[in-house]
């Protein structure tokens, strides 16, 4: 049977002393985690040991000896490294040593209490401490592999991850420490520190104190009775400003909290947020400085109005082009022009509204502009609900047109069953069969034939407004995919698999060293990382969203039928 061991390759220059670590007996591995360097006292390290024990729950223990001579090997330190197998008694005894600069090591093994010793094949597996302890694997997103096979797999690898990682206060003692017992291991040279870092944790605590005040404040307002009055509570719930600046709110909520993470996902997240947060500031402060520059705020108002203006005699022109004969189609004069006055008073109802508000629009986006402070996204958001309001009236008209076209789809579909002698079953939702005079059916033929001669032109009215409809959601649509790739994008994990890729790793890859004869084989070990994609897909953060997920099949069931496309979710919708 083939015996495993792991050795840190910061151990290598390591002077003579015993090996310390986990004995894996499900894989026959060892994994070693550092060693003990003579002088020692062996009952000091059995308490040191179970210490560690006690702490990080891992079964430490000494499991063999380890011998690094410049010159050849003495006979008497030979027999002391065989004699430490007495005294730890660790079945089995692996010894590893290493002649001068050589990188062919000599590894054997003893079965003292073993009535029938084997002699095993002994593979060596060199693997960085550093990046093993710091790294966190992620179970394989392959669907090809089997499940089983990547379940033993990923359990067989964490064993050794979780062995190195849960034994992080083995490596906080370092060779500067005044400590009975000497440890070689990745921090031997001194424990790594930043002082920024230092800096920044002591100046977290009253930072988060501040922070977390302030969102209890807003909180407590936000969930006062006066936004549940009928306008207030609207506004907050259609509007997308609102919904992104509750989004944003929740996330100050989970950075500002004082709960510890449990574990590695949940630390990601707050990463995640709190880089995405402050990514997002960044860019709406450069947005505001932008506007701010050379008065643009003032340009940008005195375009609006010439654009509003051309809009709407966009639209005159389209409703003359409608009232007349449009691509020769010959249309019911009489509900034509009924229609195209009825939405020309509306345009110029509009006109009106614009004009009278043009004095204060300067005004309105210089405010409008200071939101940018709180993120690109609000200014996205705000952005969105301009175009919401400057196209109320394109709106109104799809609502119309729908209605109408609603109207007529539905009184044609009732008046045909009536011809075939059914009728539709509210209590039971069915179409059941029904005896009708023939009054009834005189009269339902009559109204039959006039929404029939009336739909042509309704629908195309519907069609037009519907295509407007349908181009300015587009476009808001096109926003909020912005907003939701800006809020959900984990920024921080991208950061960190392109200038630490070890840290995400997704499994391991052994390289075959140079061998020799008589001598163990020897492999390196090396993380494999996680692939972007995989990266945004796991740690990708939730979203809202203020539109409803229709399908494609929906949708177009909703045109057809003249059902209204809501731009928001009602609260009795199920999303997934």
């Amino acid at each position: 049977m083939v015996l495993k061991v792991f050795f840190p390759s910061c151990c290598s220059s390591a002077e003579s002393g015993i090996l310390i670590g986990r004995w894996i007996s499900e894989q026959n591995s060892a994994v070693i985690l550092a060693v003990v360097h003579f002088p020692f006292i062996p009952l000091q390290v059995k308490q040191y040991l179970s210490e560690v024990q006690r702490v990080t729950k891992v079964n430490v223990s000494v499991l063999g000896s380890w011998s690094n001579s410049k010159q050849e090997k003495e006979e008497s330190l030979s027999e002391f490294l065989e004699d430490l197998g007495t005294i730890f008694s660790h079945e089995p005894w692996i010894q590893i040593s290493k002649e001068g600069d050589s990188k062919f090591w000599s590894c054997s093994t003893l079965q003292k209490h073993s009535n029938n010793p084997k002699e095993e094949e002994i593979l060596l597996v060199y693997y960085d401490q550093r990046k093993v302890m710091l790294s966190h694997l992620h179970p394989s997103l392959d669907t090809a592999t089997s499940a089983d096979c990547k379940a033993d797999n990923a359990s067989k690898l964490s064993a050794i991850f979780d062995t190195v990682a849960k034994s992080k206060i083995l490596f906080m003692t370092d060779r500067y420490d005044d400590g009975p017992i000497k440890l070689t291991h990745w921090q031997s040279d001194g424990v790594e520190a930043s002082i920024i870092m230092e800096l920044m944790k002591q100046a977290s605590v009253p930072a988060c104190m501040l922070l977390t005040f302030l969102l209890s404040l807003i909180s407590g307002i936000c969930r006062s009775r006066v936004l549940k009055f009928w306008p207030l509570s609207f506004l907050w719930s259609k509007l997308s400003t609102c919904e992104q600046l509750g989004h944003r709110l929740q996330h100050l909520q989970v950075i500002s909290s004082n709960k510890k993470a449990q574990n590695q996902t949940q630390l990601m997240r707050k990463a995640n947020i709190f880089v995405s947060l402050l990514i997002d500031v960044a860019l709406g402060i450069l947005l505001m400085s932008w506007l701010y520059r050379k008065n643009r705020i003032g340009h940008l108002a005195d375009t609006l109005i010439p654009v509003a203006d051309h809009i709407a005699e966009e639209l005159q022109d389209l409703l003359q082009w409608l009232m007349g004969a449009p691509a020769g189609l010959k249309m019911n004069r009489a509900l034509d022009q009924v229609l195209g006055r009825f939405f020309l008073y509306h345009i110029h109802l509009w006109i009106s509204y614009i004009h009278l508000m043009s004095p204060f629009i300067e005004m309105i986006l210089w405010y409008v502009g200071l939101s940018a402070c709180l993120g690109l996204t609000v200014a996205l958001c705000i952005l969105s609900d301009i175009i919401a309001l400057l196209t109320f009236h394109i709106y109104c008209f799809y609502v119309y047109g729908a209605r109408l076209y609603c109207l007529k789809i539905y009184g044609l579909s009732s008046l045909w069953r009536l011809f075939r002698g059914k009728k539709w079953n509210v209590l039971r939702q069915r179409v059941d069969s029904c005896s009708y005079d023939l009054d009834q059916l005189f009269i339902g033929t009559l109204l039959f034939t006039i929404l029939l001669f009336l739909l042509p032109t309704t629908a195309l009215y519907y069609l037009v407004f519907t295509l407007l409809r349908l181009l300015v959601v587009i476009v808001q649509g096109l926003i909020h995919l912005l907003v939701g790739l800006i809020d959900s994008l984990p920024l921080y994990s991208i950061i960190l698999r392109l200038c630490r890729s070890y840290r995400l790793a997704a499994g391991v890859k052994f390289r075959v060293l140079e061998q020799q004869d008589g001598k163990p084989l020897r492999l390196l070990m090396q993380i494999n990382p996680l692939s972007y994609g995989s990266v945004v897909q796991i740690y990708r953060l939730p979203t809202y969203s203020c539109y409803p997920k229709d399908s494609w099949t929906s949708l177009c069931k909703k045109l057809f039928l003249g059902e209204l496309i809501y731009p928001w979710k009602h609260k009795g919708e199920k999303q997934d």
